[in-house]
């Protein structure tokens, strides 16, 4: 059985949550078993996650599962895993699956394979999963030899689909552990679709010369209902919040188009993006490194360009 851990976002089942499921549903019908799911928390409409392949959905409520807590999280999961004795167990790539699968993978003495970006195969007869390796540029083929796998699934890798219906809910009872960290202050960025979820992103770098500019990015991401974004540069320079900074050292993101404007392309930034689908380059100086990896770049003023690029969309979106 395939073990799927679905994350609700303030009570909610975003993409995040279905991406996995979709990916653990394949990852079942390679195998020839079945993709459950398993949810922590109270969080409504855990019946839902059925739709995009979970033939069952285990839900945990408890008062310790309140505050995200990775060491609590990793003995819910396993315990589930063992009582139901799943073989390979699935995590979204975000924030809590980096903090969860590796403990998880200790405590199960299991192999794991870290931000996959394909559903496995059985390669010459071996549980086969690849991903990307430096930064993007290259990719593995990791053969999973122990009894139970983990897989962690990259953001916006693989498509989500709807292939069943409302699942049954079986509530469970675990025993788990007290916290051992407290929760003091918990803040969400709120708004737009979060980094590593969206596939519409644009981004701005100190070629937008200060904050008080930022509004052309602003427009362009309205007009095209994107996520905004920016350089390593721009969020240390306090001009944009730091949660926007995309890079090796910030987000890294899939998206479906990437728009850079005004960012020469280090090779630090271009580790978070290079995985983005389409990169669309704005830059006055034709030498920009961050050419030499777009799909399309047009060299000129980004000043003269984004709002003529954003009118162009309104214009498009109008008709």
């Amino acid at each position: 059985m395939v073990l799927v851990y679905a994350e609700a976002t303030n009570g909610q089942f975003k993409k995040v949550a279905h991406e996995v499921i979709t990916y653990g549903k394949q990852t079942a019908d390679v195998l020839g078993t079945e993709c459950h799911a398993l949810v922590l928390g109270d969080t409504a409409g855990a019946e839902s996650l059925g739709k995009y392949g979970a033939s069952k959905v285990y839900r945990i409520t408890s008062p310790q599962l309140e505050a995200f807590d990775a060491a609590v999280y990793t003995v819910a999961i396993a315990e589930v895993a063992k009582q139901q004795g799943a073989t390979v167990i699935v995590l979204p790539h975000n924030s809590t699956g980096k903090n969860i699968t590796g403990r998880l993978a200790a405590r199960l003495e299991a192999g794991s394979v870290p931000g996959a970006n394909a559903v496995p195969t059985m390669k010459e007869g071996f549980f086969t999963v690849r991903k990307p390796v430096f930064s993007g540029k290259a990719f593995a083929d990791v053969q999973l030899l122990t009894d139970v796998k983990i897989i962690s699934v990259a953001g916006n890798s693989i498509p989500v689909a709807e292939t069943g219906t409302d699942a049954t809910v079986e509530d469970l009872t675990i025993s788990l552990p007290e916290p051992k960290t407290k929760v003091v202050k918990h803040q969400v960025a709120t708004g737009r679709v979060p980094l590593p979820e969206a596939e519409l992103v644009v981004s701005g770098g100190r070629g937008l010369k200060g904050p008080e500019n930022w509004g052309v990015i602003e427009d362009l991401a309205e007009a095209l209902g994107a996520t905004t974004a920016c350089s390593r540069p721009v969020a240390d320079s306090d001009w944009r919040p730091h949660h926007e900074h995309v890079g090796q050292t910030g987000v890294a993101i899939r998206p479906n188009l990437y728009i850079a404007a005004g960012i020469s392309g280090a090779i630090q930034h271009l580790a978070g993006v290079n995985n983005s689908k389409t990169i669309v380059v704005i830059n006055k100086d034709a030498d920009a490194p961050f050419f030499k990896a777009a799909d399309y770049g047009v060299v000129g003023d980004l000043f003269e360009v984004l709002p003529k690029l954003t009118a162009a969309v309104k214009k498009y979106k109008g008709q």
